[in-house]
């Protein structure tokens, strides 16, 4: 290697020593009674190959996140079982960003892909951007944006079945809010709308609104307990086959749908490391 290369680098190394020295890792670990993503189920299959109905489906989650000492960058890794592309079991989120201070918001700026080994059709990827407020009396605000990139939006567009058809330009606008009303007991809501991509839309999918309203008790150790109720409307613009029912030759008989969007009470318990 070049001898100035090596200076090069030795410099660059060097420079980062201050920020890689405070850098630090934290993680988590959460069990909850249904992972909803925006609104929607992400358990669906059955071992019948229909969706499931139950309002009870347990998913195991956890993550890192990495953040840079003061300078303001992180990365960080987020899991979770699913089970809504056949092949695939598992969601993996691979982020990274920069937060800051800009009077009284806080800026978060970044990019998030969500992976589906075994099956990636579901692969997104998507930039985004937030901005948070925060007052003692009021509470915690949190307006967030995020625009895919990817070629599709979570394969409703089915490009990489050779539809032709593109999920990129979906957006997500969401307001979240938080407000501790009483010692270790913090209410939470949150808003969101999903803007499809035209090509999207042209398929029937709706864009939608989604909610998010419940409470979270801290225990202390990093220990908490969440319950939320949590779904979204346009539930008949995502309808899946539950039961096909009996076909005598003349049309089905007995067939059952079942949306995602329906609403659901949620229990999370989760441990911060």
């Amino acid at each position: 290697m070049h001898r100035k290369t090596v200076r090069l680098l030795a410099a660059v190394a060097f420079a980062a020593l201050p920020m890689l020295a405070s850098a630090q890792l934290t993680g988590n670990v959460s069990l909850t009674s249904d992972y909803k993503f925006r609104g929607q189920d992400q358990d669906v299959i059955g071992s019948n190959g229909y969706a499931k109905t139950r309002s009870v489906k347990p998913a195991v989650q956890g993550g890192f996140d990495y953040t840079f000492g003061e300078s303001g960058f992180y990365v960080g890794n987020w899991n979770s079982s699913v089970n809504w592309l056949n092949g695939n079991s598992i969601e993996t989120d691979l982020y990274g960003g920069y937060k800051m201070k800009a009077g009284v918001f806080d800026l978060d700026f970044g990019v998030l892909t969500y992976l589906y080994p075994g099956n990636t059709r579901g692969n997104t990827t998507e930039l985004y951007g937030s901005a948070g407020y925060t007052d003692e009396v009021i509470g915690s605000f949190t307006l967030k944006y995020s625009h895919t990139v990817s070629k599709d939006y979570f394969n409703y567009a089915g490009n990489k079945d050779g539809s032709g058809l593109s999920g990129r330009n979906t957006g997500y606008l969401n307001l979240a809010y938080s407000k501790e009303i009483m010692p270790k007991l913090t209410l939470k809501a949150a808003l969101g709308y999903t803007h499809m991509s035209a090509d999207i839309r042209s398929l029937g999918y709706k864009s939608y609104v989604d909610y998010n309203v419940g409470a979270s008790y801290d225990f202390g150790n990093g220990l908490s307990l969440a319950g939320s109720v949590q779904g979204a409307n346009q539930k008949n613009a995502y309808l899946l086959t539950a039961s096909p029912g009996v076909d005598f030759g003349f049309g089905p008989i007995g067939a059952t749908t079942y949306s995602p969007n329906k609403a659901r009470f949620i229990v999370t318990l989760t441990k911060t490391l």
